[in-house]
């Protein structure tokens, strides 16, 4: 690792008038990047993270005001340099930035190549033609096929992955020194997350860039980060290299979120850490420490004095009064530390889902001739009261059909939906609404934003007839109460409460019936840590509490070791695992379902970002495989799975599986663990993050 400095940032604040005060968004931000470095930047939603990237290269609103000591960039000082040179010299070409959302990130009327094209030629400096050449070069690098056809395409025409990939490879035109990811895997699936995150690390050894890693997820930064830098309420907290902080935390707030993630500690079943309220606004003035009112060590000092900083080696520091007579506490403090309560599943079903095969009819353009797509393919499932069974699989692999199947939403071609001994066709919508209930992923655009808190939970009822206002009222309010919302925000609106707060809304709406199953799609994905945390205690406490069943579809595999009972593994329109949590996840006997627990990041900054093992990207559902539907990406792959389907298979253990290959499966990626490769399976490079400077 190089050590010298490239970037270095000193007191950098940022102040943005309101109307009634200044929002104070970075408070005197101390930062250090050395070449060849990455530093991640962790905390939640409005800590700072996002804005004090986008002051180094001064993107700020107009109204705001930046001020700093230095904002020392490669022998620059960049607080003092003018708008035109920012413009014309730094940004686009010095330090490229990659943004959260590729979608909105990328004009939807320009095409790939006038976007990638426009970062180089914008300066001046070469060709049309040379910077058509470089955009291919890069497209061909970061891993899209057929790289000339895609300058021709626009940014719908390309998967969610495909869409970041081009956005790495528009920061990197002009090769800068810094790169700055925000959130760059955030709502990826866990397959694509790996490989943006190899394929980041793979160019930033190559080209010699450094780079800052800005993400609330915990299992990406202790991958990909050399140095951490833990923010909260626009200030760090608490910086140190990736091993130090995570290992070793000092702060009360970076060991609040450490105790948030699932499977941070060794038993799953263990009940979350959760850090109460949210980052505060930090308008006005700031008297003592800003983490005081949530911390469970805060002593009388931490909210009268501002706290110091404690250095601790070099580059090695923490920003709190360190109360000794609390230092022993934790966010657990006054719940249970045993495992959760788990009900064991009684014998009978509440649903089952038998053959269920789902056709559309798609046409592309208004004269393009339909075809057929499959999403749905003979599926099978059963879910039994009391237990969480958790469906995963990548984006586009029918999971979302499936539940609005179950729903009554989509009916099938062929097979039946049955809940509680009926069919779910068969039943009036009413019924069908008071017996199963979504939560859905986004928690402010499933709450209408023109209705109260009050309005919102209470519309089931009153659609439904049950019961008079008052006692419509009652049910309300003791539902807000078993959520854990206040009182006081009965009458308020989804925009004046938190992200976690709007879920749980979300949640008391869809319990209000007393409904048989909850279907819960991504209910976390969108959520800081901290607040996913919130969520997922109170869902299993719910579940305990008043005997519920759940759905829960996600693609976060520490989320399905935490909460589930049984998981389902999808791909492409048909489940190929079906098994007991344990087995499934520890003794996986489908290649796929072993890709995706080994593309998983769980906390564990001794080891590197896991070498992409799934070749290519998921298949076109119009365009099915012949055989095996997995055949074209699985390493086990044989004639017999290119030219046949298998078969439903029971293993001795009671697991499903869907695999003609699956008992030489363990077998197989054992020899994968000790570094052997399967012929049709290509060996990536390996990086270490040892050798990721220059």
């Amino acid at each position: 690792m190089s050590t010298e400095s490239l970037l270095e940032i000193r007191d950098l604040s940022v102040a943005i008038p309101t109307e009634t005060s200044t929002l104070r968004a970075v408070r005197g931000v101390d930062l250090e990047l050395r070449r060849g470095e990455t530093l991640g930047i962790v905390g939640e939603s409005g800590s700072g993270k996002s804005m004090t990237a986008l002051a180094l290269m001064n993107l700020l609103p107009p109204a705001a005001r930046r001020s700093a000591a230095c904002v020392n960039f490669a022998g620059t000082d960049l607080s003092t340099v003018s708008e035109k040179e920012l413009a014309g010299q730094v940004r686009g070409r010095k330090i490229g930035m990659i943004f959260q959302e590729p979608m909105t990130s990328l004009n939807p009327v320009y095409s790939i190549g006038r976007q990638l094209t426009e970062a180089m030629t914008l300066h001046g400096e070469v060709s049309a033609a040379q910077a058509r050449r470089r955009a291919i070069q890069l497209l061909e690098k970061v891993g899209l096929p057929d790289p000339a056809s895609r300058l021709k395409q626009y940014p719908h025409e390309l998967s969610g992955g495909q869409r970041q990939r081009v956005m790495i490879a528009m920061a990197l035109m002009n090769e800068p020194e810094l790169l700055i990811a925000d959130e760059p895997t955030t709502a990826l699936d866990v397959t694509i997350q790996a490989q943006i995150l190899h394929l980041l690390r793979g160019l930033q050894t190559e080209l010699g860039m450094s780079m800052i890693l800005i993400t609330h997820d915990l299992g990406v930064v202790s991958r990909a980060a050399d140095r951490i830098a833990v923010m909260y309420a626009g200030d760090i907290v608490e910086t140190g290299t990736t091993a130090q902080v995570l290992n070793d935390p000092r702060h009360p707030y970076t060991r609040g979120l450490l105790e948030c993630v699932p499977g941070y500690r060794e038993a799953s079943a263990h009940r979350l850490g959760s850090i109460p309220g949210v980052v505060p606004s930090m308008t006005g003035d700031i008297r003592g420490c800003a983490f005081a009112a949530r911390c469970p060590r805060a002593a009388e000092e931490c909210f009268i004095d501002s706290p110091p900083t404690r250095p601790l080696g070099p580059a090695r520091t923490y920003v709190c009064h360190d109360p000794e007579e609390t230092r022993s506490r934790s966010l657990l403090e006054g719940h249970d530390r045993e495992q959760t309560p788990v009900n064991k599943p009684a014998k009978e079903s509440v649903l089952k889902v038998a053959g269920v095969s789902r056709t559309f009819s798609v046409r592309r353009g208004m004269f393009g001739k339909r075809k057929s797509l499959r999403a749905l393919d003979n599926i099978s499932l059963e879910i039994r009261k009391g237990e969480v069974l958790a469906l995963v699989g990548e984006s586009g692999c029918g999971k979302s059909t499936l539940t609005r199947t179950i729903l009554g939403l989509e009916t099938p071609d062929s097979g039946t939906v049955t809940l509680a001994g009926r069919p779910v066709g068969a039943l009036p919508p009413r019924q069908r609404a008071r017996m199963i209930q979504p939560v859905f992923q986004d928690p402010y655009s499933s709450l209408n934003p023109r209705k109260t808190i009050g309005n919102i939970i209470g519309r089931p009822l009153q659609v439904n007839q049950l019961g008079a206002k008052a006692e419509q009222r009652t049910r309300v309010r003791r539902m807000m109460e078993l959520v854990g919302l206040p009182a006081r925000v009965f009458n308020s609106f989804p925009d004046q409460l938190s992200g976690g707060q709007r879920q749980r809304v979300a949640i008391a709406r869809a319990l209000i019936l007393d409904p048989e199953i909850v279907i819960c799609d991504e209910p976390t994905s969108a959520l800081d840590v901290s607040v996913q945390a919130q969520i997922l205690n109170l869902l299993l406490d719910l579940r305990d509490e008043l005997d519920l069943t759940y759905l829960f579809v996600t693609h976060d595999l520490s989320v399905v070791a935490h909460l589930a009972d049984r998981v389902a593994v999808m791909y492409l329109g048909e489940i190929v695992e079906c098994g007991d949590r344990d087995t499934v996840l520890t003794h996986p006997k489908h290649p796929y379902t072993r890709a995706l627990l080994d593309s998983a990041l769980s906390i564990a900054p001794e080891l590197d970002v896991p070498e992409p093992r799934l070749t290519g990207d998921f298949p076109n559902p119009m365009n099915r495989p012949a055989g095996c539907p997995f055949h074209p990406r699985c390493p086990l792959a044989d004639a017999q799975c290119r030219s046949r389907a298998p078969e439903v298979e029971w293993a001795a253990d009671g697991t499903l599986v869907k695999c003609w290959r699956a008992g030489d499966a363990a077998g197989a990626f054992s020899q994968l663990s000790a570094g052997q490769t399967p012929e049709n399976w290509p060996d990536p490079p390996k990086i270490n993050k040892e050798e990721s400077a220059p």
